[in-house]
């Protein structure tokens, strides 16, 4: 029962901070042209923050909603894998299957392979998943409807979270030499291509590159 409680408590703590994570993407796509609806089904059927934001930033840049839209389907192919390691833990069938795929982002992965025992595991899964979800939708309505009073999410600084966020997510990570070679790389190709080509395309050239890298190495 304490080991319950503990992933409860993790469960809600994640889905507090992804909530108000939540709120600057709100605000930010509306902030882009995206009405309220649009912005609110974004995080109903994509749910995944990532992608999202990638998808409202190349619109909101100006770029092709298609290359906004490739962006955040590559970006989302991780979750692909994730599943991949998450289907012999889940054990889940029928419909149940469907809402477990839906699930199936970074918060949850790490929150079910974190555990020891498979019971554990599941409920560390469904936990966060339902948390998160309704803490993400949650935000993203109330930073919608708060560009009304706050048009512009600059006014609250709410345009510099997602770099931010993705800056504390890649640090830890580079940690060695190849992975700081990597990033470096992947920098100076967007900065080649950003004069010329539409926004979002820089992000797509640099991911095939990094998957092809990796597929080289892997073999």
């Amino acid at each position: 029962m304490s080991q319950r409680r503990a992933i409860l408590r993790d469960a809600l703590g994640i889905g507090i901070a992804s909530g108000a994570y939540a709120l600057s993407f709100g605000a930010i796509s509306t902030a882009a042209g995206l009405s309220l609806l649009q912005t609110c089904a974004l995080s109903v059927l994509m749910f995944t923050g990532a992608s999202q934001f990638a998808l409202v930033g190349v619109i909101g840049a100006g770029g092709n909603a298609w290359a906004g839209a490739a962006t955040a389907a590559l970006l989302g192919t991780r979750n692909a894998l994730y599943g991949l390691r998450l289907s012999s833990i889940l054990e889940v069938s029928g419909w149940r299957r469907f809402v477990a795929s839906h699930f199936v982002i970074d918060e949850t992965t790490a929150m079910a392979i974190a555990r020891d025992q498979p019971a554990d595991s599941r409920f560390a899964f469904w936990a966060t998943g339902f948390t998160l979800f309704c803490l993400w939708n949650l935000g993203t309505l109330i930073g919608a409807l708060a560009t009304s009073i706050f048009p512009d999410p600059k006014t609250l600084g709410l345009d510099a979270a997602p770099p931010a966020a993705f800056l504390a997510l890649l640090a830890p990570r580079l940690r060695g030499r190849e992975p700081v070679a990597i990033a470096l790389a992947a920098g100076v190709i967007a900065l080649a291509f950003l004069p010329f080509v539409p926004a979002g395309v820089p992000l797509l050239i640099v991911a095939t590159a990094v998957v092809l890298y990796g597929l080289r190495s892997w073999r």
